[in-house]
């Protein structure tokens, strides 16, 4: 089983109640396949970089998960099906990166670690 962080940006007109369909879908969509949701992570509505399918704000949602190399690709068809979604990325987390969550989700500051050369 591998890490991977899912960030999706869902299309800015959907209402709370619509939002939160769309989270549980997904995630439902890895454990049901034999996966563990790590963490997840609502950003809510956010400015775009730039303008996707006309719109200037999305949704964001970031979900950090283990699941089998395999399910990726199904997850990927139906992000890429489903109406409500404007974008999304899919990352394979190294151990570096794992780490790096770990402690940003355990609120310790990062300025008090010390980086050695």
């Amino acid at each position: 089983m591998n890490n991977y962080e899912l960030m999706v940006i869902f299309t800015p007109v959907l209402s709370e109640e619509e939002f939160k369909n769309a989270q549980k879908k997904y995630a439902e969509m890895v454990t049901e396949n034999g996966g563990t949701i790590v963490h997840t992570n609502a950003w809510g509505l956010k400015s775009l970089a730039y303008p996707i399918q006309k719109k200037t704000t999305g949704i964001y949602w970031v979900l950090e998960y283990k699941v089998d190399a395999s399910f990726n690709e199904k997850l990927k068809v139906n992000l890429l099906r489903d109406e409500q979604v404007m974008r999304h990325l899919i990352t394979k987390l190294d151990k570096y990166a794992v780490e790096y969550n770990a402690v940003k989700k355990s609120g310790v500051g990062f300025n008090n670690q010390k980086v050695e050369a």
